[in-house]
């Protein structure tokens, strides 16, 4: 069952990962409050206000940094609070904006039940992550990215409004017009930091005709040819796939190979293998330095069915697993390749946003040389949809009215290099920690040869670093001192802590008592 995230989300003192090595474990909270409602909630921040508790908040559990975990703390759990309502024409409280498509999702619902509502169901598409198992309320409140960000812009830049519970017991309802600093913190400032999300009204979007993946494994027969191949690819991608259509990921690895797992939107498949096609011609040009491992494969499917379960087992069968309890819901699924990461213990996570500069001039050349170099250490990946030049001119303005570090804007990837191991417990294997050490060794490694090519490169919030010493200006930047601000405005006594964020700087590493100053 530790293999079945759903399995896992519904267990009060489990996560979804179950640690990371020196950094944190999993462990359960002594007492947990299972709220259905924000008045379940108010209740619970009196009770822990009163009584000075450790108090965390638990929706999907999925923070790679333990933030919805900690011992000898009160817990509330949001899973119950999963009520998913669509608008025709939303306009927020207290504005006096054009209504707009939206849809009202509780603290506790989950990204894959949610595209099934509004896109298998009503044929829209709403912002989030592209995990299905993700919890809406941390990846909103962390910025976050789904799939087609380039086309759609951070998950945070479509919250239209928010029910949020402070650390006073009120419960407030806030947008662009009832407490705006709140609202803005909100959308990128970090989970569990300025109150309990109960409920999130999102924007939703026309739906694109297609939805589809790219699949493509080229390997270079000497070092050389893999650093003027990833080079290549670097030129290529700023002609061809620098644009709304494109997002997800390419990985050098250390044997010499380039992996290419996309995703697109809008396009055929003509158009889609098309985009690559200059990249082909190089590889072709030279037998006796690049093979082809597997060939260019791309899918297409009709926009509506990209989330859709039963269609998928029908037309993809492998591409998902679902959640075979007796009696769980249908809808229960995952993407096979992200059950990989359930009860899995971290080894090393880190991430850096690389700029458009490194497009232009001799920056290819730059880069190729600092991701062959990083691949030595470590597989390396770029997640294109996780940085937002190359979106337009709105989504980027939209993008811009949030908290995260403003560096997403001009970042055309997110550069991430990460490891992980098993977890022990309940028949599995245990953690190797000599190995588990020597892969963080790597890990942080490989990034400081891709940093290289960009020395002050920000981070993403939710996939940075534990230890990284800089984690206000990686994580923030110019925005940490309003966000400061706002914590004290809200939190003044620090009922909200997690380990990086807003407001942790003042306490101890267990988030128990206040940090020593002078």
């Amino acid at each position: 069952m530790l293999r079945n995230p759903y399995f896992i989300g519904d267990q009060p003192g489990l996560t979804q990962s179950s640690g990371w090595v020196d950094a944190w474990t999993s462990a359960p909270s002594a007492y947990v409050v299972k709220a259905r409602d924000a008045a379940d909630v108010a209740k619970a921040i009196g009770f822990a206000s009163a009584h000075r508790l450790r108090l965390v908040v638990k929706g999907g559990g999925h923070s790679y940094l333990g933030g919805s975990s900690a011992p000898d703390s009160l817990l509330v759990w949001t899973r119950d609070m999963d009520a998913i309502q669509l608008h025709d024409r939303f306009v927020p409280s207290g504005c006096s904006t054009a209504p707009t498509p939206a849809v009202s999702v509780g603290a506790g619902c989950l990204w894959g039940h949610v595209y099934d509502a509004v896109t298998t169901r009503a044929g829209r598409y709403v912002q989030g992550g592209g995990c299905a198992t993700v919890g809406v309320a941390g990846l909103v409140q962390g910025g976050g990215f789904g799939n087609f960000s380039k086309a759609y812009g951070l998950a945070a830049a479509g919250l239209l409004e928010a029910e949020v519970v402070t650390a006073d017991g009120q419960v407030r309802v806030v947008n662009a017009s009832r407490d705006p600093d709140l609202f803005w913190a909100l959308k990128g400032g970090g989970g569990g930091t300025f109150g309990v999300v109960t409920r999130l009204t999102l924007q939703t979007h026309d739906l694109p005709p297609t939805f589809g993946a790219f699949r493509w494994t080229l390997a270079a027969k000497s070092d050389d040819a893999f650093r003027r191949l990833l080079a290549r690819f670097l030129e290529e991608y700023s002609t061809n796939l620098f644009n709304p259509h494109w997002g997800e990921q390419v990985r050098a690895t250390g044997d010499n190979r380039l992996i290419v797992e996309m995703v697109f939107q809008g396009l055929d498949r003509e158009a889609a293998v098309s985009a690559w096609q200059g990249l082909a011609e190089f590889v072709a040009a030279s037998p006796q330095d690049f093979e082809e491992v597997s060939p260019r494969l791309a899918v297409v499917l009709p926009a509506r069915n990209f989330w859709d379960a039963a269609y998928l087992k029908a037309n993809l069968p492998g591409a998902i697993t679902s959640d075979d309890r007796p009696g769980a819901d249908p809808g229960n699924w995952w993407w096979t390749g992200d059950g990989a990461q359930a009860w899995r213990c971290w080894h090393g996570f880190s991430s850096a946003w690389l700029p458009t500069t490194l497009l232009r001039g001799d920056g290819p050349a730059r880069l190729a040389r600092s991701w062959f170099a990083a691949s030595r250490h470590w597989s390396t990946a770029l997640h294109f949809n996780k940085g937002l030049a190359g979106a337009s001119k709105a989504t980027l303005a939209a993008s811009r009215d949030t908290a995260i570090n403003p560096e997403v804007l001009d970042a055309f990837a997110l550069a991430i290099i990460a490891g992980d191991g098993p977890s022990g417990g309940a028949g599995l294997p245990e953690p190797d920690l000599v190995k588990a050490r020597k892969d963080a060794v790597s890990i942080r490694t490989a990034m400081t040869e891709l940093r290289t090519a960009a020395p002050d490169a920000g981070c993403y919030l939710s996939e940075m670093d534990y230890f990284n010493p800089d984690w206000r200006r990686a994580c923030w930047g110019a925005n940490w001192d309003r966000l400061s601000r706002i914590k004290r405005r809200y939190d003044p006594d620090g009922l909200f802590i997690v380990h990086h964020g807003v407001g942790s700087e003042a306490w101890s590493e267990d988030g128990f008592a206040r940090a020593r100053t002078g």
